[in-house]
């Protein structure tokens, strides 16, 4: 491998010649050996976008020539066109600043400039420090970038799968409005109530989920920018922090704005855990609709068989016809990861010490992959599962006409205690309701024909 040789405020490092990256990005190479995990090419992109944004404020500002931000500017859109995706080559688990990272972009964008301007017959000296990082620090930096990948993953890709998961229940709980069921609680018969009902819970839940991080996104816009080392804005413009969050609007289409406060968001990252948390709710929701799917398709005909999930694929090496609700169990594995995820940006976000948290790359790490694990599922269990589940109406009408606890409906009528008497004896002899009430002879069979029509049990029933 043909290397060369630079040097920076340590000493000199080998670098191998066909990387545009420098001696800093070397040493985190050399000395974090640490797992598998990288940063995404989104997230370098990203990054890439508002180093191009600090390049234009600082020119626009005065403090960076504009040959020299015309072609920090150039390179950030090849970076953005993911055309060096190979020059990135750092893992997650380095220093909790960030610093390595974007001292990664600051090389990479330096050296491919200064390429850029020898071959356009200039002399052009472009900096990493000196100019790449005017104004700048990784510590408000990498705090600000945290915000934004977030925010541009939740408006590419979760708010969109979340928002088509809601409607697609919304969808089937209109079409099965009419179907009636037997209710369950504590995983007994309960009241009767119709398919769509128990599916507009469904769709409650992913709404209100929905509304949390729409709350959560919103806590993301404000950023750290021109905080530079610990809040102050030492080094910085006085005008800086509101042009570059002007720039990278115009750049990402989302509204980012100075945040009053630097201190706190460079220090403590809690908007990012209210994100998180916001993924941890919406993951207890897929878990708890996911698996009252999986228990409703149970069998097809040992369990409670009430609905027919999309046959995708076989599901068993030696049980031949055998077929499994495999989305079902994928969503409910990325929930729980989601969930874990979740107490690892909590942790880390509580150990932010004095100015500076130092726990940046394991938060954004979890909550992207969370981000984009929970919107990817959720895309697959609604094109897979959700869309093509269908009720199995029969079976749901043999178990809703063989409960015992229709019997609810005579409490009016004949009292709690006598219509326990009847539902005891019904169980204990075999029979249906309307035959132990024959039995019995606690209610007349007209009386009870009248009263026991699970139709007329799907809401408020009783006059004042």
């Amino acid at each position: 491998m043909d290397i060369r040789t630079e040097s920076d405020s340590m000493g000199q490092v080998s670098i191998p010649s066909d990387r545009y990256y420098g001696a800093q990005t070397q040493r985190s190479i050399n000395m974090f050996k640490i797992g598998q995990d990288h940063f995404s090419s989104e997230f370098i992109h990203s990054f890439a976008l508002l180093k191009k944004a600090a390049a234009l404020a600082n020119q626009e500002l005065g403090l960076l020539a504009p040959e020299k931000a015309a072609l920090i500017a150039s390179v950030c859109d090849e970076i953005i066109a993911g055309q060096f995706d190979d020059h990135f080559p750092l893992v997650v688990w380095q220093t909790g600043s960030g610093t390595q990272t974007h001292m990664n972009l600051n090389e990479v964008i330096a050296h491919r400039a200064a390429e850029k301007a020898s071959k356009e017959g200039g002399s052009i000296k472009i900096d990493a420090h000196d100019d790449v990082n005017i104004s700048q620090s990784s510590n408000d930096v990498f705090s600000a970038i945290m915000h934004i990948v977030a925010a541009q993953t939740w408006k590419q890709k979760l708010l969109p799968a979340v928002a088509a998961l809601r409607a697609s229940f919304e969808k089937k709980s209109e079409k099965y409005v009419a179907v009636l069921k037997i209710g369950r609680t504590h995983m007994m018969d309960a009241t009767p109530m119709t398919f769509g009902q128990e599916l507009s819970g469904y769709a409650a839940q992913l709404e209100f989920a929905e509304k949390c991080l729409h709350q959560a996104w919103d806590s993301l816009l404000p950023l750290p920018m021109g905080g530079t080392a610990i809040g102050t804005g030492l080094n910085t413009h006085a005008r800086f922090a509101e042009v570059v969050t002007k720039k990278l609007s115009e750049l990402t289409g989302i509204q980012f704005s100075p945040a009053e406060n630097k201190f706190a968001l460079i220090a403590a990252h809690d908007p990012l855990v209210h994100a998180s948390a916001g993924l941890k709710g919406l993951a207890v929701s897929c878990i708890k609709v996911a698996n009252d799917l999986r228990l409703m398709a149970s069998g097809p005909r040992a369990g409670l068989g009430e609905l027919r999930l999309p046959a995708n694929e076989p599901g068993s090496s030696i049980m031949p016809g055998k077929v499994n609700p495999t989305q079902v169990e994928a969503l409910t594995m990325v929930a729980i990861q989601v969930i874990g995820n979740d107490f690892a940006v909590s942790f880390a976000g509580s150990q932010g010490q004095l100015e500076l948290n130092t726990y940046k790359p394991l938060i954004i790490h979890n909550l992207l992959q969370s981000s984009e694990l929970l919107a990817d599922a959720m895309n697959s269990f609604r094109s897979n599962c959700v869309d093509g589940m269908e009720p199995d109406e029969k079976r749901m009408r043999d178990h809703l006409d063989r409960s015992l606890m229709l019997v609810t409906a005579l409490n009016p009528v004949i009292g709690y205690d006598q219509a326990a008497k009847l539902a005891k004896y019904a169980l204990e002899n075999d029979l249906s309701l309307r035959q132990a009430a024959e039995a019995l002879g606690s209610i007349s069979l007209e009386e009870f024909d009248k009263v026991v029509k699970p139709e007329t049990m799907l809401g408020p029933n009783r006059n004042g």
